[in-house]
């Protein structure tokens, strides 16, 4: 039987601390995946449910965006995938009668947790102008409200339309075009605070803003490094590939300022012999200060020079372009700055050199902790340099591998989800729908903020997720959303941009992955795209949570013609009742997708075409990979400081929090933790388990304080710390981003350690 959710938030002033563990899964994971399906949806729909996750026959896993192999487990799902089906195909239920006895005041006092722990919405909801409450609406008044707004506005620029992962191919398609339609650009997303460093470093070297291996090239690698990443939490099913390719003799080094429980050991729960004793993956750990993996990569690049045999001249003189000014600026990589940058031992680094030497095929997997630096692009782009200088592109076993965290935040890219258009998207746009997109470029994440900031934007529309939470400076964002004309969220379940609100507010719920699609042609299926670019179909089994709910294609439709009207000739009814017609247009308008509906009935679904990765073309500016050569960079802390990365914890996805423990961590009932190296911490004066306000230092002057969090002593690189966002995300000033990609400096906050100012 499922439980109810909490009535009151939990304390959580208390968080208890034991050693972490060194493996990850095993029986633990097992009972943790059990016990809270149970709490959500009682075990016979649990059962029915989980059975269904990530099959070809199935729904996608709301989750991650790590791939499915093509055989198949009966469970093909992770710990954290079992959370997030849990969450959404909950028995719990947010009704008007919720809204009627909690005011807006009310629930913003309340933590992300037990907002979530609600359940799902089930009622479209207005907050009138001056109200207290959120109140029952119609669709059809909820879709006149908004196209009220955005009609009323002086310039289609002054509305912002963000997208999240979760949104499916279908949906963000139609989105995309209702906005261009509309006349703007403003199209942010989640990528633009995490992976955008990714998409402009590869774009600008291979041609392709995407990885480029497949899951069989990872079992086919002589050597994976893993920068930057912990899978055992934020892409689980990751741990299982890498162990497949353990078994067949690849090598793994693991680069990060933390040690991780999942790329210590892996207890596979599918096997006996990962139940009882697992596998060790991590061969060499590198536990590098925060921000200096550019110079590690750097003086690898450097050394790879310089020994013979360490470079692919047939590969370099005819698939690249920039080498002789890259080896020349690489071959002035210094020892000391490196050593001083990453706070690695000079035998750690060449070790990492004979496992490079000695392997052929080299996958380089990375994540958030090297995408939100300042200097997160041209990072990415010497691991590039890298793989390049070794021919590890577009050879089998071997490639650049971005590690994406939502479970199709890739696809939303693919179909047009981007305020930065390449001008062939929009001519194809123009051709197949008959009027003129927008040229000008839109906001991204941190520009819409500023622009609601200053009253340059006035509507604000979310197609999924947690703005609020999800991105930095949280006063400053919080702030710039309640200047908002009008705010809208398509959602799943209550969270806290919910309740930090615009003048007027909606809230319009809509069907999850998990749930029966039905339109006027039948039973529906959408399609995503994952993180190594497979697309695939993914068709829910259950019940609606509620008659009121409509899909997101079917908000998109409706929307987009309650706003345009008889402006537009786009057959929006047709496409809300039949997916089947909107593919037909992708596949005229996005290359990869020709024969859409006919490639997607196929199990398992198809490939993506990438370039570089299929025949060694690269469609950049000089029709070759290119080298580059930026300055090395790395963080600069005062002394009596120390750089914040903010991290998830083991009960957490993104912005959601499942509960309160970081088993991987060993932290227990409560969130409001910094870990901190037991020298530092001593040196600064903190014991372990003292409480201290974090406080981040920014040119600005201003600071930003993140109060009462516990003192953890823990073995993170030294000068180092790390705590959970979304807590932290007020420590990240708006401004701090990352060169070129404008992504928030999230890994790289410069903050000093306060006695707190409240007991």
């Amino acid at each position: 039987m499922a439980s109810k959710p909490p009535q009151s938030d939990p304390v959580q002033d208390a968080p208890e601390v034991s050693p972490p563990p060194h493996a990850a899964a095993g029986l633990p994971g097992i009972g943790h995946s059990l016990r809270t399906a149970q709490q959500q949806m009682g075990v016979r729909r649990a059962a029915l449910t989980l059975l269904r996750v990530n099959q070809k026959d199935g729904f996608d896993c709301p989750g991650c965006a790590w791939p499915e192999p093509e055989h198949r487990h009966t469970a093909e799902f992770c710990e954290n995938g079992a959370k997030a089906v849990a969450e959404e195909a909950t028995l719990r239920r947010v009704t008007p009668a919720f809204f009627a006895e909690h005011s807006v005041a009310d629930l913003a006092e309340r933590s992300g947790y037990w907002l979530g722990q609600q359940g799902r919405l089930t009622h479209p909801l207005y907050l009138p102008e001056g109200a207290e409450h959120y109140e029952p609406v119609s669709w059809e008044r909820a879709f006149a409200i908004v196209a009220e707004e955005l009609n009323a506005l002086g310039s289609p620029d002054e509305a912002v339309f963000y997208t999240s992962g979760r949104t499916s191919n279908e949906a963000a398609f139609l989105y995309q075009l209702f906005v261009r339609e509309f006349g703007t650009n403003n199209l942010p997303d989640c990528s633009n605070m995490c992976h955008e460093s990714s998409g402009s470093a590869l774009t600008e070297t291979l041609g392709v803003g995407k990885g480029s291996v497949l899951l069989e090239d990872l079992y086919r690698a002589d050597l994976i490094i893993v920068a930057g990443q912990n899978p055992g939490t934020n892409h689980p099913r990751m741990l299982t590939a890498l162990e497949k390719a353990k078994a067949s003799g690849a090598r793994i080094i693991t680069v990060n300022p933390l040690p991780e429980a999942g790329m210590e050991r892996f207890k596979n729960p599918q096997t006996p012999k990962g139940l009882m004793r697992g596998t060790a993956l991590t061969d060499l750990f590198l536990q590098i200060r925060i921000g200096g993996d550019q110079a590690l990569f750097r003086l690898l690049n450097r050394l790879l020079l310089d020994t013979e045999g360490g470079v692919d001249r047939e590969f370099v003189r005819e698939h690249t372009h920039g080498y002789e000014e890259f080896a020349a600026v690489a071959r002035s990589a210094d020892w000391d700055e490196t050593l001083t940058a990453t706070g690695l031992e000079r035998g750690a680094i060449e070790e990492a050199l004979r496992m490079v030497l000695a392997s052929r095929r080299t996958v380089v997997c990375w994540a958030m902790g090297l995408t939100q630096h300042k200097h997160s692009v041209p990072t990415i782009r010497e691991v590039v340099n890298l793989l390049l200088l070794r021919g590890a592109i577009g050879r089998p076993g071997a490639g650049v591998c971005p590690v994406r965290g939502h479970s199709n935040v890739q696809g939303d890219r693919t179909m047009g989800i981007f305020e930065r258009p390449a001008p062939a998207f929009l001519d194809a746009l123009e051709r197949e729908f008959g009027f003129a997109p927008p040229r000008a470029h839109g906001y991204d994440v941190v520009r819409a903020i500023r622009a609601l900031r200053d009253g340059d934007a006035k509507v604000f529309l979310a197609m999924g997720g947690n703005f609020v939470s999800a991105s930095p400076d949280t006063e400053v964002t919080e702030a710039a959303m309640r200047r908002a004309r009008l705010t809208v969220h398509v959602s799943t379940k209550l969270n806290r941009s919910h309740v930090v609100t615009g003048a007027r507010a909606l809230i319009l719920p809509t069907l999850g992955r998990t749930e029966r699609d039905l339109q006027a042609h039948g039973e529906q299926f959408v399609t995503v795209e994952d993180s190594m670019g497979m697309v695939h179909a993914s068709r829910g089994r259950l019940a609606p949570a509620g008659p009121e709910l409509l899909s997101e294609p079917a908000i998109v439709c409706r929307l987009a013609r309650a706003v345009l009207g008889g402006r537009s000739n786009t057959p929006w009814e047709e496409f809300a009742d039949d997916y089947a017609t909107v593919r037909d247009r992708i596949a005229r308008v996005v290359p990869g997708f020709e024969d859409f509906n006919a490639r997607i009935a196929r199990p398992g679904g198809f490939t993506l075409p990438h370039a570089p990765r299929d025949e060694r073309r690269f469609p950049t500016a000089t029709g070759k990979a290119n080298f580059t050569a930026a300055p090395v960079e790395h963080p600069r802390v005062p002394a009596g400081r120390l750089l914040l990365q903010t991290l998830r914890s083991h009960d957490q996805y993104n912005t959601t929090v499942y509960g309160l423990d970081d088993r991987y961590r060993g932290i227990r009932n409560g969130r409001r933790v910094v870990l901190v190296h037991p020298e530092d911490a001593r040196a600064l004066g903190f014991a372990d388990g003292s409480y201290v306000d974090l406080v981040s230092e920014w040119r600005d002057g201003v600071d930003r304080r993140a109060p009462g969090f516990r003192v953890v002593h823990y073995p993170t690189a030294r000068g180092c710390a790390a705590a959970y966002y979304p807590e932290t995300n007020v420590l990240v000033p708006l401004d701090s981003t990352a060169d070129t990609s404008n992504t928030p400096a999230s890994k790289s906050v410069v903050v000093r350690l306060e006695p707190p100012t409240t007991a």
